[in-house]
Formats: structure tokens, C-alpha cells, sequence
């Protein structure tokens, strides 16, 4: 089966828009064993809204709680940095307004939205006509690997990973009968603390162990077969370890494939908690809730074409 086409690309205008606003969706990367190569694209989206102004200064406005705005003031001016620097144009300032539902360091793609938002909003303003492909690989290099931004780009389920510093990706449609039942806990997990708990290395049999469920999960989406996804979230490399950090992980799982899941995984590196199902879908999702009260839960489709340009 071939891979899908992703969607194309939208031209910029000949003269540049004024202003452009670019909505992303969030992600689910890892999905169990597909540690920093498998990811997914969520109907649940963040805007960024971008004006050029005089000079080289960029401002940021945000709903976002204080401490959270000043993070992605960093995403910006890195992201604006790198797609500068990449195209040779000459850097010029901007507002840009954050908005949206994607939640910060919940393990939903967050900061993709914010660099992959950047990029592409720039990309209509300087009429610079980078392809998708292009913008994949800014903000795959930004984030220092490509699980999140491949789906953020192109939609739907993606497998990726870097080639000698080239950014790829193959992606796959996801059927429309795929559910995503997502717990967001009130807690939030950043990703750097996340990363410290996993091992430098890992035993030959954990090794294959993910492997092989990566490969057949991987084969499984792209023949939208759900059957064969049963029993393949489990993981070894990273979910084991950042259950010190999320310690109802294992409980919440259970929960949700108890009550009909096709199985679940701990989305990105955390705190949401994902569990796919096809049926039973409100069944599983008071079962996940019942194991953290406090939580948030969501049913969410996939979204199918990545970022757009509205």
C-alpha cells in the first residue's frame, strides 16, 4: 500500500498578506514502543496569528498562564532565528497571538503548534514559498526529532526519523472510526525532566521487544486494520521510567483496554494518558477517568491534513 498524499501547500499571495494566521494541530507521539518516530495528529488545535511590524522586535500575546508565555516566547524567537536564517531573508519583527486548546507540557505537541505556527505564518508573510517538506524539516531540526512535527505537518498517522540530517517522514490516513480517548491529568510533565528518566541503554530483548511492536503497529495503521494493533502499546524503552512521573499510568491503561480500548499509551512523554478505541468509546472513557478524578477527558478524531493557513 502506498503512502497517502498529504495535503498540499497553500501559495503565499504575490505581495503577502498583512497579517496571517496558521492553526496546528496537537500531536500524539511515542505511542508506546515508537519512541521518537511514531505520532499522530489530533483535532485539537492552537492558532498563531502573525502581523509584521517596524524593526526587528517580536512581541507575544497568550491567554496562556504567565510562566507558559514566556516559554513560548522562546519558541518564537528560535523558530523566526532558524526559518531566517534558512531562507536569507532579512529578519523582520512580528506580533504573533497564541490561541487555542492544546494544553502546555501535557505531551500534546504543544510547542510544535508554536514553531510550526511561526514558521508557517512567515512563510505566507515573506513569500519565501517553502514546501511542507521544508517546513518539516525547520521544525523537526527545532525539536530535535521529528515524531511530533511530522503529524503537525502533514496529518494523520506518521512514522519519521532523520537521515543523515534530512528530516522523513511516510504518512497514512487514519479511518474515521479510530477514537482517540484522551485523559489530560492536572499536572503538567516538561518534556527535559521527562527525558532525564530514560536510560542510555537498553537490554537486546527490550530492544527488539519495541521493534517488533513498532513494525507491526506501523504495517497495522497503514492498513487500518485495528485488530492487529491489540496487544502492541506496551512498551519498554521510555514508559516504564516516566511512570515515577505519572504514577496512575499503569492503572488508567488498564482501565481503558478493560473496558474495550484496542490498547493505550502515555502520549508524548506525559501527563496524557491515550487509549484508541473503536467501540465502547464512552465505556472506556469513564473507566480512564474513574482512575484520576480531577482529570480532563476528550474524544478526539484524527485530523487528517495538518496545518492549514486560514
Amino acid at each position: 500500500m502506498k503512502p497517502a498524499t498529504a495535503p498540499r501547500l497553500r501559495r503565499s499571495s504575490r505581495r503577502g498578506p498583512a497579517s496571517v494566521t496558521v492553526s496546528v494541530p496537537g500531536t500524539s507521539a511515542n505511542l508506546g514502543p515508537g519512541f521518537d518516530t511514531l505520532g499522530l495528529a489530533l483535532r485539537l488545535h492552537n492558532r498563531a496569528r502573525v502581523t509584521p511590524v517596524k524593526g526587528r522586535e517580536i512581541t507575544i500575546t497568550s491567554p496562556l498562564a504567565e510562566e507558559a508565555r514566556a516559554g513560548a516566547t522562546d519558541l518564537v524567537r528560535e523558530a523566526a532565528t532558524l526559518f531566517y536564517r534558512r531562507t536569507r531573508k532579512p529578519f523582520a519583527g512580528f506580533d504573533i497571538e497564541l490561541t487555542g486548546d492544546v494544553p502546555i507540557a501535557r505531551g500534546l505537541g504543544s510547542s510544535v503548534t508554536v514553531r510550526l505556527g511561526t514558521v508557517a505564518a512567515l512563510n505566507e508573510i515573506t513569500r519565501a514559498q517553502l514546501t511542507r517538506q521544508d517546513l518539516f524539516q525547520i521544525v523537526a531540526e527545532l525539536e530535535g526529532h521529528p515524531d511530533n512535527a511530522a503529524p503537525a505537518t502533514f496529518g494523520g498517522f506518521t512514522a519519521s526519523t532523520m537521515v543523515h540530517g534530512v528530516a522523513r517522514a511516510v504518512r497514512f490516513p487514519i479511518p474515521r472510526r479510530f477514537q482517540f480517548v484522551t485523559l489530560i491529568p492536572p499536572f503538567e510533565v516538561p518534556t527535559s525532566e521527562a527525558r532525564r528518566l530514560v536510560p542510555l541503554t537498553f537490554s537486546k530483548a527490550d530492544t527488539v521487544h519495541c521493534l517488533t511492536r513498532v513494525s507491526v503497529i506501523t504495517a497495522a495503521f497503514a492498513a487500518g486494520d485495528a485488530e492487529a494493533l491489540r496487544g502492541l502499546f506496551d512498551d519498554r524503552i521510555h514508559q516504564p521510567y516516566r511512570e515515577k512521573l505519572i504514577p496512575q499510568l499503569s492503572a488508567v491503561l488498564r482501565a481503558g483496554e478493560r473496558a474495550g480500548a484496542v490498547g493505550g499509551w502515555l502520549s508524548g512523554s506525559g501527563s496524557t494518558m491515550m487509549c484508541l478505541a473503536i467501540e465502547r468509546v464512552e465505556a472506556v472513557r469513564r473507566a480512564m477517568a474513574r482512575e484520576l478524578p480531577g482529570a480532563k477527558t476528550l474524544v478526539l478524531p484524527a485530523d487528517a491534513r495538518g496545518f492549514a493557513v486560514l
